[in-house]
Formats: structure tokens, sequence, C-alpha cells
């Protein structure tokens, strides 16, 4: 069994490959099982609050039949930040679907953030306009910080201007992408620089909507990532009204505020949404119709995603 650290992982990713991969599975298509959930919680004797004893592990299986099983392992643990320990852990395991033998342990970690952002660009490339020069990223962590790179491999990206709740991380952030060799800028004024943007890109935990439709200007592109529960949203109401939306998968129908809300308030139902991934990279659904319509995409993730960058660093390294 071959082992992939990190770097090696990162390495392997690059996101002109990474966006072929998951075009090319979307389209192809593969098994995917309802991923396992399980709560693990630390006996009270050992102390601390009920956060810090708690860890929660997610099992995502998917595979290929006849070519490749693999599954990934996400364990969250709130109370790490007391421990000085990151709050999220996850590894991939890949194996031969027809024999079961182990072929590879992979950095989930880095499959994860780089699929993510591989994913919103993969969707803008069928969404997005072709002119689209200027990517608002809203949000500085560690998937918000792949997000410049990622469009770049599908859009002619001349400039990035980055907000976040904390200005000093907006400035941290757009200094890296500066670095990268983009024109890049830190913002205070999220509306402004919303109206400003041919793209928006949200990666954030906000449980309260941040972009409101109000704010976006004709023709543009809304990548909403961060909403993964029913609890979080990053777009108000107005943002899904007269625009064209779209989904990675089914499954975001159930899983994120950001839709649920609005489906909630009767803004959106379930039949305004256009396409999947699946049927825009397969060609059956039509993205962008106009240059003045707005587009809005929303992704959860799937373990599909995670068996494509595997396979990818796996054959990789097999040369």
């Amino acid at each position: 069994m071959q082992l992939f650290d990190a770097n090696t992982t990162r390495a392997a990713l690059p996101f002109d490959r990474l966006i072929a991969a998951l075009r090319e599975r979307f389209a192809g298509g593969c098994e995917v099982p309802p991923r396992h959930v399980h709560e693990i919680n630390s006996p009270i004797s050992e102390g601390g609050d009920a956060a810090s004893r708690r860890m929660t592990s997610l099992i995502m299986p998917a595979w290929l039949p006849g070519k490749y099983y693999g599954v990934k392992i996400v364990n969250i643990a709130p109370g790490n930040a007391k421990r000085g320990l990151p709050g999220l852990h996850s590894s991939y395991l890949l194996f031969d679907a027809r024999t079961g033998a182990p072929l590879a342990q992979i950095d989930g970690d880095q499959i994860t953030e780089r699929r993510t952002a591989a994913a919103s660009a993969l969707a803008a490339s069928y969404l997005a306009r072709a002119d689209a020069k200027h990517l608002l990223v809203v949000g500085a962590g560690r998937v918000a910080q792949l997000l410049p790179a990622a469009y770049r491999a599908v859009r002619p990206l001349e400039r990035v201007t980055v907000w976040a709740r904390r200005a000093s991380e907006a400035q941290a952030l757009a200094a890296q992408v500066r670095a990268a060799g983009l024109p890049a800028f830190a913002s205070t004024d999220l509306a402004a620089a919303c109206g400003e943007a041919d793209i928006v890109s949200c990666a954030t935990l906000s449980t309260e909507p941040l972009v409101r439709g109000a704010w976006l200007a004709p023709g543009s592109h809304l990548d909403l990532i961060g909403s993964f529960t029913p609890a979080m949203r990053e777009a108000d109401d107005a943002c899904f009204q007269d625009a064209r939306v779209f989904v990675d998968t089914d499954e975001a129908l159930q899983k994120s505020g950001d839709l649920l809300v609005p489906m909630q308030h009767g803004v959106l139902r379930a039949d305004d949404v256009r396409g999947t991934l699946t049927t825009l990279s397969k060609g059956v659904a039509t993205g962008r119709k106009g240059e003045h319509e707005r587009t809005v995409f929303k992704s959860v993730g799937t373990a599909l995603e995670d068996l494509a960058a595997a396979v990818l660093v796996y054959e990789s390294a097999r040369g």
C-alpha cells in the first residue's frame, strides 16, 4: 500500500487536472451510498465540557465497479481548539474493487479542500460568463485560500477581492494571492465588493446570510460552498430570485440552509433547480444562457469527488 502525505497529495492535484478528473467522473458516474455519521463520546470521567468530549466521525464510501473502491473518514472534534489541535482530521483509503487489496492511504484534508475548490471551478466553467475577470472571495479559511487558483484554471481572472470577518485575515489572503501573481485586494465593504465582482465565491461557516441578492450585479455568478447543514446560510432569499440555480448533487436540497430556507419561504422550489454537476458534465443541462442573467451554484460535497481525486493521486504516482 502506498502512502501519500499532504505535500505529495497536493502536488498530485493541480487544478487543471483535478477539474478535468471531476468533469469526467460526474459524466461517467460511480456508486455513492449515503455517508455514515457516528457520534463518539468520551467518558465524563475524562473531564471537560460536552463539546470537548464529543467527536463526530463521517464515513464516506464510493466505488467504480471492477476498478476502485474508496472510503474517506472525517473526524470532527470541536474540543480540539482547546487542545491546540485542528478541529478536523481526515484520511482516504483506496482499494482494488475486484480483490479488496489496499492500494493507497492518502491525506484526506488535501483531497477535501482541493476537490471542493475544484468542484466550484467546474461549475463556473458552465455558469460564469466566459469573460469573468473579477473574483470576490468571501472567507479566508483553507478552502477560500484555494479558490483563486481553482478559478484561474477556468476563467481569465485579472483581479481578486477578499472579504472576511477579520480584516487582518482578508489582508493576509490578498497578499498570498498577489504573491501567486494575481492582483488582489482586501475589502471591508462586502456590499460594494459584491456589486463589482463577476464571480462571488463564499467559503465560510456562517449561520446567517452574508451576501444579499440586492448587491449582486447582473450577469454575475454566485458560488456557495459553506452551508452544508440546515442551520448554515451564506446567502439571503433574494440571491435566488430571478437567478438560474444549480447544485452539485440533489442531496444539497436536503442538507443546505441556503436552499431549505428559501424553499420554506416559497422563494425557491425544488423544480426551480436547473441541473447538477452530473447533468452539466453530461451536456444534459444547459448552463448560462445569456450575458446578463445571474447564476447560483450550491454545493455540499460528495464522495464521488473524493474518489476522483484519490484515483488521480494514485494513478499519477504510477505514471
